[in-house]
């Protein structure tokens, strides 16, 4: 199991986005299960609109890329832990909304996939792996 963040998968639907990183988890999808906070719901939703917004995506490819997500192996976590979230955002200079991505990993020790400079350099502080320096 691992952590996966809205960048990941949201790259998965723009082609013109591919990382290695993204690659790294879209291929471990397939064999393994992730999970990502509940506010990875909101945040890939709204990656999507601001794409149909901009003119790169259609209503029909929101749709169909919302149905395929919803059909892979992510557990939703619904328990953070508040405190230990606000003190990696502010110690490590995170949105709270990374931060909860941050905290989830360390709370299961799991690795982390994210596209999110800032988080990544947080993960290493912090030393939980991430996915592709693995």
């Amino acid at each position: 199991m691992f952590v996966v963040d809205a960048s990941v998968v949201a790259s998965w639907c723009f082609p013109d986005e591919a990382e290695p990183v993204a690659d790294t988890a879209f291929a471990r999808i397939a064999t393994d299960s992730a999970i990502a906070p509940a506010l990875f719901w909101f945040e890939l939703r709204n990656v999507l609109l601001t794409g149909e917004r901009r003119g790169r995506l259609a209503h029909s490819q929101t749709a169909r890329f919302l149905k395929y997500v919803d059909d892979l192996p992510i557990e939703t976590d619904r328990d953070p832990d508040s405190q230990i979230a606000l003190t990696l955002a502010r110690t490590r200079r995170l949105s709270l909304y990374d931060a909860v991505y941050l905290e989830l990993a360390q709370r299961r020790s799991l690795p982390l996939a994210t596209l999110d400079g800032a988080l990544k350099r947080a993960s290493r502080a912090e030393r939980v792996p991430l996915i592709g320096d693995e």
